[in-house]
C-alpha cells in the first residue's frame, strides 16, 4: 500500500500556519508508523457484519414468495394480454 510522502520542508505558496502543519504531520507520521498490516482478510468483523441481518431461513422465505408471486402476476399479465404461447392458438380449419 502506497502511503503519500510527508515532509519537513515548506512548500512555496502555503498559507497554512506552521503550527498547524507541524501537528498535521506529526499525526500523519505517527498513524503511518503506527500501522502494521494484518495477514488474510477480516473475517472476524464480516462475520459479525453478515449476522446482523435476518436469519437465512426468514430471507429464503421471503425471496421464494416474491419469486411465486412474481411468476403468478407474469403468468396472469400474459395470458390477459395474449402474448407469447399463452395466446390462443390459430387451428387450421380446412373443413367444407
Amino acid at each position: 500500500m502506497k502511503v503519500p510522502y510527508v515532509d519537513n520542508e515548506p512548500r512555496e505558496g502555503e498559507l497554512s500556519s506552521p503550527s498547524e502543519d507541524d501537528d498535521v504531520r506529526r499525526m500523519v507520521r505517527g498513524g503511518v508508523h503506527a500501522w502494521q498490516p494484518r495477514r488474510g482478510p477480516d473475517f472476524s468483523d464480516l462475520l459479525l457484519r453478515i449476522g446482523a441481518g435476518p436469519s437465512p431461513w426468514v430471507l429464503y422465505t421471503a425471496a421464494s414468495a416474491a419469486l411465486v408471486v412474481i411468476l403468478l402476476v407474469a403468468f396472469l399479465v400474459g395470458s390477459y394480454l395474449q402474448i407469447g404461447a399463452l395466446a390462443p392458438q390459430p387451428v387450421p380449419a380446412n373443413i367444407h
